[in-house]
């Protein structure tokens, strides 16, 4: 490996990292269990069975050599303290007030919140960093990305009044909490695969396809009847260019198109590249024949550019002319018919993502406000000109001009793909114009947060 690729690769990982002190003996990790387990029984005393099912699942997490599940556990732990002095306080105001001993359950309670201090501590300590060996460079972000993943799906899951949005509430009510802790552990998994050059394309790409099986499995139960599986038990059209043209035509309905504009921000056009339930067919389409990917006439990403604002100006002049709802959805339909036929005819003879690249509407909102987002890929002075990036480009944005001017064309979808095979790290993410592992690490935790809440809550 190259030392430019060493300086620039945010992960070379190994799966096996050897522990350079004693990892902690087995038998100190029934503190930090039996801390968890104490959390599990408050929760389960007070009704809320499925968190107390989450954090018993959790426990789990101890007895593996993940980095990152040592750093949850702790955290939770640690978090947990805190609760147990809001109860304590709370339990012993209760006793004074009905002329009850309460120097006792102080005690008790003072017992059960230093416990827990202390399964925490255990956690952290360097021999908990040598038996917790396994992805201990990406245990951080991978941590984080649980953080965000959970504490986003908590959100989703205790804010709407008039809706259930996870679907563990809406066929066990009071189970959401399984289905979170069940897709942080996903997430964090995910984020440790997409940190490693050697996996993270091929995951990406399956990982990515899964969101879209999830997503349109959902529809389909729907619309074979089953309408829990939908958003608000009715039927939209799952065509991304209505996220901006739907709007437009009643001129209400805007929640997708601030999601959408509010992903772009945070994580610029990668929304393209993993968030996209119909960006994922495209993607499959340009694999099914292997070798290098084709190139497109110099004419051909234009072509969007005019789609969309063709598309958006007659999805406001039909709104603004009263055609009915009706002719509205038959014309979204054709349009997205024409679209799935781009994928099958061109993208998969072409090896080559014609459709996001040079159809979709909403690609083109989204490289737009990408620009205004502060993440962008760059080649650097490294770059020796191999052409291994143009190999494995699908979206039609990197030729030898553009290595030359070391920026990529407007279609880029910030996918990383040739990060992973660039041998001298020339291709970088950015963030504000600063490239390193850590704003790497930063930028996957990002997208990686929001795959997985987009997985949990998106439907139609």
């Amino acid at each position: 490996m190259t030392t430019p690729q060493k300086k620039c690769d945010p992960a070379v990982i190994t799966a096996y990292e050897e522990p350079s002190v004693p990892p902690l003996h087995a038998g100190w990790l029934v503190v930090p269990v039996l801390g968890l387990l104490l959390l599990a029984a408050h929760f389960f005393r007070f009704g809320d069975m499925g968190l107390a099912v989450a954090i018993v699942a959790m426990s789990g997490l101890v007895f593996t050599r993940l980095g990152w599940a040592r750093f949850v556990c702790s955290a939770t732990l640690f978090i947990s303290s805190f609760l147990w002095v809001q109860t304590g306080i709370d339990f012993v105001q209760i006793r004074m007030a009905e002329g009850q001993p309460w120097m006792r359950l102080v005690v008790i309670m003072v017992g059960v919140c230093a416990f827990s201090l202390l399964g925490a501590w255990i956690l952290t300590t360097e021999k908990a960093d040598a038996r917790f060996f396994k992805g201990r460079s990406t245990a951080l972000s991978q941590t984080a990305v649980f953080a965000l993943a959970s504490g986003g799906l908590w959100l989703c899951r205790v804010m709407p009044k008039n809706m259930t949005l996870l679907l563990a509430d809406r066929f066990v009510p009071g189970s959401g909490s399984v289905e979170i802790f069940i897709i942080a552990v996903y997430a964090a998994w995910l984020c440790g695969v997409l940190l490693d050059r050697r996996t993270q394309r091929k995951v990406r790409s399956y990982a990515w396809a899964f969101f879209s099986f999830v997503f349109f499995s959902q529809l389909a139960l729907g619309l074979l009847g089953f309408k829990t599986f939908l958003m608000t038990g009715e039927l939209h059209l799952p065509v991304p260019a209505l996220i901006v043209a739907g709007p437009l035509f009643r001129g209400s309905g805007f929640f997708m198109l601030i999601l959408f504009s509010v992903s772009v921000l945070l994580v610029g056009s990668a929304w393209c590249s993993h968030l996209c339930y119909i960006g994922a067919w495209d993607d499959r389409m340009s694999r099914v024949h292997r070798g290098r990917t084709g190139r497109l006439p110099a004419w051909a990403p234009k072509v969007r550019i005019v789609l969309a604002v063709v598309v958006f100006a007659i999805a406001l002049g039909m709104g603004l002319s009263g055609v009915p709802v009706v002719v509205a959805v038959w014309l979204a339909a054709l349009f997205g018919m024409t679209g799935v036929a781009v994928m099958l005819f061109m993208s998969r003879r072409m090896k080559l993502m014609v459709h996001c690249s040079s159809f979709c509407p909403l690609g083109v909102m989204s490289n737009l406000l990408g620009k205004i987002s502060p993440w962008r890929l760059r080649f650097s002075k490294d770059c020796t000109k191999c052409n291994a990036c143009i190999a494995v480009c699908r979206y039609n944005a990197i030729t030898p001009e553009r290595l030359e001017a070391g920026v990529p064309a407007f279609s880029c979808s910030l996918c990383r793909d040739c990060t992973a095979v660039c041998k001298h790290g020339a291709a970088e993410v950015r963030f504000f114009g600063i490239a390193s592992p850590r704003v790497t690490h930063i930028f996957v935790v990002l997208v990686t947060s929001l795959y997985a809440i987009f997985l949990g809550v998106a439907r139609m």
